[in-house]
């Protein structure tokens, strides 16, 4: 099995940034997909990101344009550089690792956003 750790959430006014990191560690060979998803109160947990091996990006449309998804496979960590950020961004944010055919994946505790003036 794979342990992911997040770290980076906070509070931040709008317009502002905040980098989250997640570290993966145990059995990772299986992981081709990582991805941070995102779960405000009363609402389904979505997709915000994803990225591959591969290199190859999914960006949700509510944040093209001001989120980016990296990974450094030597440190087994993925990143989500979140700029110009709005009250609506404000969630528990999830990192998830996929197997390429999504049949094994693991998730995150989560770490807490808030955007708010």
């Amino acid at each position: 099995q794979a342990q992911l750790v997040e770290s980076g959430g906070g509070l931040v006014q709008p317009g502002g940034s905040l980098r989250l990191s997640c570290v993966a560690s145990g059995s990772i060979f299986s992981i081709y997909f990582m991805g941070w998803y995102r779960q405000a109160p009363g609402k389904q947990r979505e997709l915000v990101a994803r990225i591959s091996s591969g290199g190859s990006t999914y960006y949700a449309d509510s944040v093209k344009g001001r989120f980016t998804i990296s990974r450094d496979s030597a440190k087994r960590t993925v990143y989500l550089q979140m700029n110009n950020m709005k009250p609506e961004d404000t969630a528990v944010y999830y990192c998830k690792a996929d197997s390429a055919d999504f049949r094994q994946g693991y998730w995150g505790q989560g770490t807490q956003v808030t955007v708010s003036s």
